[in-house]
């Protein structure tokens, strides 16, 4: 009952990370996916049973030493006064010095709450890959939107500059122009639908299913138009960071049972004799003897421990830099999200207003048509900076909210 506990309040958390920031329109189809991923993951299934496994190991440290039982039989019967020894049984038990067991306990528990941290690790890190591939999908099936517009609109340039050729004001070298351009278009759309395919396999891998099982995104994502981007830092109870302070207290904890090692163990027996019985009567003829034993086991030669104890030094150290430069990779990493998520917005603001006056430009050279002049030149040079343009916007947007998720993910 405690793993699953823990299991359910993990889910909670990452859940709760995450869900907090993803806008209304996109949450509905997201959220399911990021469920369904939580639930069958391979990777989280595996750290599950690790942790399980470590769990269970507390029950194992909690058993005595094995009972020693003996058994001999005298070929040559030793004579006693009341009589010869035929043979002996004897049990002994060690028991180890007060509070091993507990110091043992205390040991495998730091090991089983370190790799609970895995846990939280591999919900955070499938989360953010489910939400990097799903708004790379978005961006894909937006730009795939957006060629198929301009497609339509390379058709309405051509019937145009076919009704031009008729009255002489275009030649059959605008058309062919305009039908290239839209073979190059319907390339790019079938290569985004080969791609498409491809991160959709990627986000059903993550949800343990069949790679053809479809996945629908929604057609509206922007970036907000007044949301703060507050610089956030990382936090110790990150689980990338938490990990090694669970793993140095494993360490702290071996040096306790360390302690309790190098003390005795007293051992408490028992040894019986069998006694036969003599021909002649004597006091006490026959009477077997009972022997309560007690015995000590000393750790005189106590090196190995001082060993130990030294690398258990060594290895909080080892822990401490490996946490130190954990921290300083996660805050590069954090640094460049941010200024990314930055960079993105303002990229997405000014190609907005680029996209704004190339549609200006191509009402201007369609009202141009009406007066009998259009260059069909400049109809393609505006076409292909209207795409690249509204291509620009969709990975700004794409790329704000990627780096949004990395942020959730290193301060959430």
């Amino acid at each position: 009952m405690k793993i699953k506990i823990k299991h359910s309040v993990a889910f909670g958390i990452v859940w709760c990370c995450f869900m907090g920031i993803i806008p209304t329109v996109v949450a509905q189809d997201l959220q399911t996916l990021i469920q369904l991923g939580l639930q069958d993951n391979p990777s989280i299934n595996k750290a599950d049973l690790q942790y399980q496994i470590a769990s269970e190991q507390v029950n194992e440290v909690n058993e005595l030493p094995n009972t020693e039982f003996g058994l001999g039989y005298f070929v040559s019967e030793p004579e006693t006064r009341t009589g010869p020894q035929k043979f002996k049984v004897s049990v002994n038990q060690m028991l180890p010095w007060f509070g091993s067991i507990t110091a043992r306990e205390n040991y495998a528990t730091a090991l089983a709450d370190a790799e609970y941290e895995s846990i939280a690790i591999a919900q955070r890190q499938l989360v953010m890959s489910i939400s990097q591939n799903y708004y790379e999908l978005w961006a894909n099936q937006s730009t795939q939107e957006i060629m198929i517009s301009q497609k339509e609109l390379l058709d309405h340039y051509k019937t145009l500059a076919l009704t031009s050729i008729e009255v002489g004001q275009a030649n059959a070298v605008d058309v062919l122009k305009l039908e290239m351009r839209a073979n190059d278009i319907k390339e790019q759309i079938s290569i985004l639908q080969q791609e498409y395919l491809a991160i959709q396999t990627d986000i059903n891998m993550d949800l343990n299913r069949e790679k053809t099982v479809g996945v629908t995104v929604t057609s509206d994502l922007k970036i907000p138009d007044y949301e703060s981007l507050d610089t956030v830092e990382i936090t110790d109870l990150h689980p990338e960071l938490l990990q090694y302070d669970k793993l140095y207290e494993s360490v702290e904890q071996s040096d306790q049972l360390l302690a309790k090692a190098r003390a005795p163990m007293i051992g408490f027996g028992l040894d019986y004799i069998a006694i036969e019985k003599r021909p002649e009567p004597v006091v006490d003829n026959g009477k077997d003897v009972l022997m309560p034993m007690l015995s000590v086991s000393i750790p005189v030669f106590n090196s190995k421990y001082k060993s130990q104890s030294v690398q258990n030094k060594i290895q909080k150290e080892t822990y401490r830099a490996q946490k130190a430069e954990k921290r300083n990779n996660l805050i590069a990493l954090l640094d460049t999200a941010e200024k990314n998520r930055t960079a993105a917005k303002i990229s997405f603001n000014t190609q907005t207003k680029n996209l704004e006056q190339a549609k200006y430009a191509q009402d201007i050279l369609l009202k141009s048509y009406e007066t009998g002049i259009i260059d069909f030149n400049d109809v393609l040079d505006i076409q292909e900076l209207q795409l690249k343009y509204e291509v620009s916007r969709i990975t700004a947007i794409k790329s704000y909210y990627q780096q949004q998720t990395i942020i959730n993910y290193l301060t959430q």
